[in-house]
């Protein structure tokens, strides 16, 4: 049986302070090691604690802008030597020094040391202070070596999962399993719609959020088999944490997810995507139009 376990880490970081949430991503690391992860998963921006400055206050938003990290910084050439080390994979997150300004992205190291995916938030939240970061352009799916073998993995950053287009891409790339960092409350009609983003794709999803009082955690893991073979309705369900702080792991049944994924008529069976062609459009009609939207 090909089970992937992922590590939840529903932990608080420092803002502004990346040494300091290096050295604990680290002894996360060794602890979802120990409880026998193939995955260790963080929230959202971990390397800053998802933080943002002052935007009246030029200093400030210098500051925030050094502390954006490239690929060589010790953060992340150090998770890279630790997943290789654990032989586990690590989903690192981290503001990404970029040209004109960071992005919000998220690295995937696979049990090697190779970063085999590297992620930036596509759908930044515009209307705060995400208007400062660079939005990505892609959604990449990659295959990720694990001790119970390959599987197709992408990624969505936290605001990605309320758009259906996010998860669509992925899984029409090939996308078995969604990692997903996140950085805001979640409750019950967010988390609905996460499994629907399940559902309809016919892919896992596993999600790590920082506990209360940053977030109020419910960090969740839940896969896409929602009727057996005789059509009785199934709980999705893998994992859900509570508020506070700790580590989940999520284990997912890919023989059983892959065949059910042969079987069944979501996904991608049963598309008409000559129909679609609205969905690529530009035009912005009332209620929706948005001077700070960027597209």
């Amino acid at each position: 049986m090909s089970v992937i376990r992922i590590a939840l880490l529903q932990y608080t970081a420092e803002e502004m302070n990346v040494s300091a949430n290096l050295a604990k991503g680290i002894r996360l690391c060794r602890r979802a090691q120990e409880k026998g992860a193939d995955i260790a998963l963080f929230p959202e921006m971990w390397s800053i604690g998802y933080s943002f400055p002052d935007e009246s206050d030029d200093r400030s938003v210098k500051r925030w802008k050094e502390s954006a990290l490239d690929a060589e910084s010790e953060f992340l050439t150090r998770f890279r030597d630790l997943a290789s080390e654990l032989s586990m994979a690590i989903a690192v997150t981290y503001l990404q020094k970029w040209e004109g300004t960071p992005r919000n992205t998220v690295s995937i190291v696979d049990r090697h040391g190779v970063a085999q995916l590297e992620y930036a938030k596509v759908h930044t939240c515009d209307f705060s202070a995400e208007a400062l970061l660079a939005p990505g352009d892609s959604f990449p799916v990659a295959s990720l070596d694990t001790r119970n073998g390959p599987v197709q993995v992408g990624a969505m950053i936290c605001y990605d999962r309320e758009f259906p287009e996010s998860a669509r891409m992925l899984m029409l790339a090939g996308a078995e399993l969604i990692l997903v960092p996140n950085a805001c409350d979640l409750e019950e009609n967010r988390l609905g719609q996460f499994k629907a983003r399940a559902f309809e794709n016919m892919v896992g999803l596993a999600m790590a959020n920082y506990p209360s009082p940053k977030c109020n955690g419910h960090s969740m893991a839940v896969k896409p088999n929602v009727f057996d073979e005789q059509g009785r309705s199934l709980d999705v369900t893998l994992v859900e944490a509570d508020e506070s702080e700790g580590l989940s792991i999520a284990s997912f049944d890919m023989d059983a997810i892959r065949e059910y994924r042969r079987r069944e008529t979501w996904g991608n069976a049963y598309r008409k995507p000559n129909t679609y062609a609205g969905l690529n459009s530009r035009e912005v009609r009332e209620p929706f139009l948005r001077s700070d939207s960027r597209r």
